[in-house]
């Protein structure tokens, strides 16, 4: 059979996933993430016993399971004789559920060209997890295996996979894919953004991902890389390849440090528009990503296709998995609480869920579908009508510009979708604290900008969690934090005018402000001061959480009383205790005068002193500032919703890039 039916089953106007292997270099838990094999079944021979005439062969189930197939590209496999490996992966199962809901399909094809002897068989799941066998068949020589399902069992989510099993021979898999009946209606046109400040070996690695991929690349008609930064995408090594693969494709825009949103702006205002008399660019769909990724080329294919076959108009966003533990799943999705308005996980999700311990078949919560209000623009594709239609980003530097961006979406009757098999690996948040650096700044304000235009009438739930805030802040002696907290409020209440002024100056004021506070300047190590007293036993235990309301409303109160009292002079400049950061809760750190926190990376500590004079004062121009926001919040929201369309139009960002 030629290789012309491998490219069939991987490419064409109907494909909507490629089968697709792991790189040579990824780590073996990696695998787990196109492979189930861990849990698949080995069959082995048996020798007979003396009155049998001829050999038995008998299934026997490894408890370890092995790294047997023996991945040949991308797209190729050989299963070896006398082994079963499982498809039913994140990257190479199919998530029926969502295309059951969001696409026009109601039936799909399995196509997969293979050789060999062996068989292949094909399972699906409920919402639930539970598995149905739908069908197999046997293979001899080479062969096309097509097999027809049905989309319409997955109202409420469930997955389609095949297995591939051998008895004495190997089977080989030239190529594979999961296909529409029909064409995909529409263009597939795509072109990818991605903002960068100071990540040019990234940048680098993605443009070169890109074109690496001969599908992907056909799929491709621009890529914009607004380069923010001083370390240029342009000096890097490797660029020049990569840039003459891509070729008039790449278009790299330089400008100054706007945040994410700035670059994410300029992305759909070259699109949409073009600077300098330039024509916008003929495309159909505008995917971000950001500059500090491992990009899965098969992602853009199957986020374009899903974007053609859905509905209606709509985002499609990519899951992140975790760039320190690639086959940990971070976040199935995401979604805003509309009350206290705060983004957090989908109900009934785990984070960081790793699929080398836990695949696909033994995760009945992945089955499930989880809807979203919004996906983070790590990965998510936008279509250029929607683009045009809704605005550009908000000028909100970071934080929050993605989700109010989803948010406002929703509000115009286009949905989101976060699709698991469309992924990106991305840095985990696992050694970050953000809500207490320099970005805490934007985190208040960009939410409170957020919740004007898209939350509830009455801020009070708003108010009350970031005045709980406000305190820990203080218990836990994050001065600078609280600082960055009073200028948020600040901020919000000068109105959406002064949003644009803001966007080239509000991070040296951060910057500013911060280094002002013991807090805001780390220090290399612990040893740069002197060293607590405490043994090593003592330094070594910590303080209990209190359990139930009562208990932490007592512990919250005797840290009040404690922060107001004068601390010990002598421990001004020798820590009272050293604490790293999982333990740096308030209920620690509140008993304390001073103390060395080690930062979240590990990388630092800071030296952080108790003030009972800052506390007093930050307690009530914090106290102030939310008064005086819940007190004006219909003005606030009027004003804001009346400047939303000036924000987000291609006028009001033509200033800032032209």
């Amino acid at each position: 059979m030629p290789d012309t039916n491998a490219r069939s089953v991987t490419s064409g106007p109907t494909l909507l996933q490629r089968v697709i292997m792991p790189r040579p270099a990824d780590p073996t838990a990696v695998r787990a993430l196109y492979l189930d094999e861990r849990s698949g079944a080995t069959l082995s021979p048996v020798e007979p016993l003396p009155d049998e005439t001829s050999r038995a062969i008998t299934l026997t189930v490894s408890s370890t399971g092995g790294r047997r197939t023996r991945v040949t590209s991308r797209t190729t496999a050989v299963v070896p004789a006398q082994t079963e490996v499982s498809f039913g992966s994140y990257f190479n199962g199919f998530a029926a559920g969502y295309w059951r809901a969001w696409s026009t399909l109601t039936g799909i094809t399995l196509r997969l060209d293979v050789e060999g002897a062996g068989r292949v068989d094909v399972y699906r799941t409920k919402a639930d997890g539970s598995q149905i066998y739908v069908g197999g068949e046997l293979v001899s020589g080479r062969r096309l295996v097509e097999m027809d399902l049905d989309l319409r069992p997955f109202e409420d989510g469930g997955w389609f996979w095949f297995d591939l099993t051998t008895d004495e021979g190997e089977l080989t898999l030239h190529g594979g894919g999961w296909h529409a009946p029909v064409e995909a209606p529409g263009r597939a046109a795509v072109a990818i953004g991605m903002p960068t400040f100071n990540r040019p070996a990234d940048c680098v690695a993605t443009l070169t991902a890109i074109g690496e991929d001969p599908e992907v690349l056909d799929t491709v008609v621009a890529v914009v890389l607004p380069d923010q930064g001083t370390q240029k995408v342009r000096d890097e090594a490797g660029y020049e390849q990569a840039a003459a693969v891509l070729g008039d494709r790449l278009r790299i825009v330089d400008q100054p440090n706007l945040g994410g949103s700035g670059g994410y702006a300029r992305i759909m205002y070259e699109v949409l528009h073009g600077t300098g008399g330039s024509q916008g660019i003929d495309c159909e769909q505008i995917l971000y990503m950001d500059d500090d990724i491992l990009l899965e080329p098969d992602s853009v294919l199957r986020a374009v296709a899903f974007s053609r076959f859905s509905r209606q108009p709509m985002l499609v966003g990519g899951q992140m998995l975790s760039l320190q533990a690639r086959s940990q799943l971070s976040t199935m999705g995401e979604v805003v609480d509309r009350n206290q308005f705060m983004w957090r996980s989908a109900p009934r999700t785990e984070n960081h869920h790793d699929m080398a311990e836990q695949p696909l078949r033994q995760s009945p919560w992945l089955h499930r579908r989880v809807d979203v209000d919004y996906n983070a623009w790590w990965m998510c594709l936008i279509p250029k009508a929607v683009a045009a239609d809704l605005g550009l980003p908000l000028p909100l530097f970071i934080k929050w510009d993605d989700a109010e961006y989803g948010l406002r979406a929703r509000s115009r009757g286009y949905r989101t979708a976060t699709v698991p098999g469309i992924a990106i690996w991305h840095m985990s948040f696992i050694e970050k604290d953000d809500s207490s650096d320099w970005q805490a700044y934007f985190h208040y304000r960009n939410r409170l900008v957020a919740a004007a235009l898209h939350g509830p009438d009455d801020p009070k739930a708003i108010l009350r969690e970031t005045f709980k805030r406000t305190l820990r802040h203080l218990m836990l002696m994050e001065y600078s934090a609280v600082a960055l907290q009073i200028k948020a409020f600040t901020d919000f209440l000068a109105g959406p005018e002064a949003l644009f002024p803001k966007l080239p100056t509000a991070l040296p004021e951060i910057r500013a402000v911060r280094a002002e506070y013991d807090d805001g300047r780390p220090l290399d190590s612990a040893t740069d001061v002197p060293l607590a007293d405490l043994d090593a036993l003592g330094a070594q235990l910590f303080p209990e959480p209190p359990v139930g309301r009562l208990k932490a409303g007592l512990g919250l109160a005797r840290g009040v009383l404690r922060n107001l009292r004068t601390p010990n002079p002598e421990l001004r400049e020798r820590p009272q205790r050293n604490v790293p950061w999982r333990n740096a809760q308030w209920f620690v750190l509140a008993g304390l005068d001073s103390a060395t926190v080690s930062t979240p990376d590990g990388r630092g500590v800071t030296f952080r002193r108790r003030d009972p004079a800052m506390f007093k004062r930050m307690v009530t121009e914090s106290l102030r500032l939310h008064r005086e926001v819940d007190a004006g919040w219909a003005g606030l929201r009027e004003r804001y919703r009346k400047a939303l369309p000036t924000l987000t139009s291609r006028d009001g960002w033509k200033h800032v890039f032209e």
